[in-house]
């Protein structure tokens, strides 16, 4: 039998959970399951077949679900009141917020390049994250760092790259916020990016010599540009601040692809890690099954 086929049959046996009729939408029944060891930091959209278009209920679907962490990478295109009303929610249940993105582009040439227009609009967007992490309570602000130079040889890249981030722990440090940023692979989603590999990121972070400027390590990424995703994440481990997943191929749930999560988690957990693990991923199959059968894979693949 296939895994994710068994998750979805064995469910019922595993979670408790109960669908109910509700207007317009459904609702688990609080379940009030055990909490999962790893802080596993589910982004918004992932369940609202089951728990609701509401960004508030999603937050309290989960919280009953075990979880004890959120994540919303675009949450800086929310209203201020949305944001506030998110924070105060977590805070209330207990749980903790993660990544946000701070600036981003997938076009222009901003952390490589020298065109100073560029470089400005990224401080500026930096300086305005500061408040975004004030407000929602978190340490962490993922930055993407755009695309490559073609006309430049890498290592000029590099050292373009590397004075702006030192201009950006300047600006963080103080707060004790940490800049994360991650390599995105080539192959399928982000051709042309600035950032492909992990000793990339980890030379840059090593340059810097900031603790606001950290490594966050995505599985999906690393497993499809370099592969080898052990003995790359122990050589950057010193750097890692935060981690990400996605299966691969087809970016989903965890049991959906080819990678163990079961054996990288446990290596993880074993390091003593208990930070975020952000949910960076779609799921296999639509509408309510596909959301049960993400929801079992979470559980089966969390450490003991």
């Amino acid at each position: 039998m296939k895994r994710r086929h068994f998750l979805k049959n064995s469910l019922v046996t595993t979670s408790g959970i109960a669908l109910t009729a509700h207007p317009g939408r459904a609702l688990m029944q609080p379940s009030k399951e055990k909490p999962f060891n790893m802080n596993f930091s589910p982004e918004f959209g992932i369940f609202e077949d089951l728990a609701g278009a509401n960004p508030l209920d999603q937050i309290r679907w989960g919280y009953d679900q075990g979880f004890r962490a959120w994540e919303n990478t675009m949450l800086k295109n929310r209203p201020i009141e949305l944001q506030e009303a998110i924070s105060k929610l977590l805070q209330q249940l207990g749980m903790e917020f993660g990544q946000f993105v701070g600036t981003l582009t997938f076009s222009d040439v901003t952390f490589a390049g020298s065109d100073q227009v560029l470089r400005d609009r990224v401080l500026k967007e930096v300086r305005e994250s500061v408040d975004i992490a004030k407000r929602m309570n978190t340490r962490f602000v993922h930055n993407v760092l755009g695309k490559a130079d073609a006309r430049l040889p890498m290592d000029f890249q590099m050292a373009n790259a590397i004075d702006l981030l030192r201009r950006i722990a300047d600006i963080y440090e103080p707060h004790d916020i940490i800049m994360v940023m991650e390599s995105m692979n080539a192959k399928i989603d982000h051709p042309g990016m600035f950032l492909r590999t992990m000793p990339q990121v980890y030379a840059l972070a090593k340059a810097v010599d900031s603790p606001s400027i950290k490594v966050l390590f995505d599985f999906y990424h690393v497993q499809i540009e370099e592969g080898n995703l052990l003995p790359t994440l122990d050589y950057v481990w010193d750097e890692v601040a935060y981690i990400q997943m996605g299966d691969t191929p087809g970016r989903n749930e965890p049991t959906s692809g080819e990678i163990n999560f079961w054996k990288c988690l446990q290596h993880i957990h074993d390091k003593d890690y208990r930070g975020f693990v952000g949910m960076e991923h779609g799921t296999s199959r639509p509408g309510k099954d596909g959301e049960i059968a993400t929801l079992a894979a979470y559980r089966s693949i969390d450490p003991k």
